[in-house]
Order: structure tokens, then sequence, then C-alpha cells
């Protein structure tokens, strides 16, 4: 299963923190065009098939296509000087 990294969580729980319910979290879904990767956008709920990853308040929705290529990976985030954020996959060690 996905995990987040303790930059990861901080980061998703500053990011939910602008939706307005206690269900919000992070969604992980393929991307339109697959080689660009995967979409990330906050959502107020998880959709039906989603598998929902969990770390100390940060909630992350995953897709059901998703989650099958994302099983063993590690979710990191950097934030920058200008406070955007930036996530990357790594495998899991």
């Amino acid at each position: 299963m996905l995990t987040l990294t303790e930059n990861a969580t901080i980061a998703v729980k500053s990011l939910t923190e602008q939706v307005s319910t206690d269900t919000g979290g992070l969604r992980i879904s393929e991307a339109v065009a697959p080689e660009t990767g995967y979409a990330l956008t906050i959502a107020g709920a998880p959709e039906p098939d989603d598998t929902v990853v969990e770390s100390a308040g940060a909630r992350v929705f995953v897709d059901r296509a998703a989650s099958i290529a994302l099983d063993d990976r590690v979710l990191d985030a950097r934030v920058s000087d200008d406070g955007s954020v930036g996530f990357a996959l790594a495998q899991q060690r």
C-alpha cells in the first residue's frame, strides 16, 4: 500500500485545510495521458472505489487504476521557497 513520508503528510494536511469538510483529502488518479504520470486534486471525499491512505491526519485517496501501480511506493513532498508543493514517488525499501 502507498505510504507517506512525514513531509508528504504535512503537505497533504496543509493542502486539504482548504476543503471545508472532515472527509477531504488529496486524490491521486491516472492522468488523461498516461505518459504524464498522475493527476493530483483536492477532493471533498473519496470516490467509491478509491483506496484511502491515512497518515497522522492526512488523507490520500488513490483511484483503482493508480492504486495497483502505487502499491509499493512512498509519496514524498517538498515545499519550495515560494510555497508551492512538489510531490514525488519512490520505491519502498
